[in-house]
């Protein structure tokens, strides 16, 4: 599992590719035009490695622009071969390239079919990629749910629900 700083990024990675799963290759190729993620040990260190079309080299983890980090960031977490049972992601499009939405989207929608992910975002382009439905045209099949939330008079009210209707969801007993 990824570490929340992100600091075991290439062990994570490694862990993945050892795993057999071929996601991470196609989502590094689809994101960076036909890039491939590896991982070189190092004196015993995992070092991660970018080889993108017309470099003579691969780029270091230290080389990697934020935006690049980012999107290998949660391509790694959200391929982990043991995803947790929820998993939120805050606005993760934020400091990506806007080219990188659809594939995270991707990852986003192929993780969803492993466990269950809520993604908080204000970004149009996400929801378009996500294929999200409105919560008031929810079907039994639906796989991305759209919950748009607005504040009338102070209140946060859902997009699509009147005063009497119930939410598709229980949110439990206290």
């Amino acid at each position: 599992m990824l570490s929340d700083d992100g600091g075991d990024l290439a062990a994570a990675v490694q862990t993945i590719i050892e795993a057999g799963f071929d996601d991470l290759q196609r989502a590094v190729a689809d994101a960076f035009d036909g890039a491939t993620v590896s991982v070189a040990v190092h004196d015993g260190l995992f070092d991660l490695q970018l080889q993108q079309r017309g470099m003579l080299r691969p780029l270091r983890a230290a080389e990697l622009s934020d935006g690049t980090l980012r999107f290998l960031l949660w391509a790694a977490a959200l391929l982990s071969p043991q995803p947790p049972s929820l998993m939120v992601l805050n606005e993760p499009e934020t400091s990506l390239h806007p080219d990188l939405v659809r594939p995270l989207a991707s990852l986003i929608r192929s993780a969803a079919s492993q466990t269950q992910v809520v993604v908080v975002t204000h970004s149009g382009a996400m929801l378009e990629f996500l294929e999200t439905v409105s919560v008031a045209d929810v079907e039994e099949d639906c796989v991305a749910v759209e919950i748009e939330l607005y504040k009338e008079l102070g209140e946060t009210r859902v997009e699509g629900l009147g005063m009497l209707a119930t939410p598709p969801w229980d949110w439990g007993k206290r």
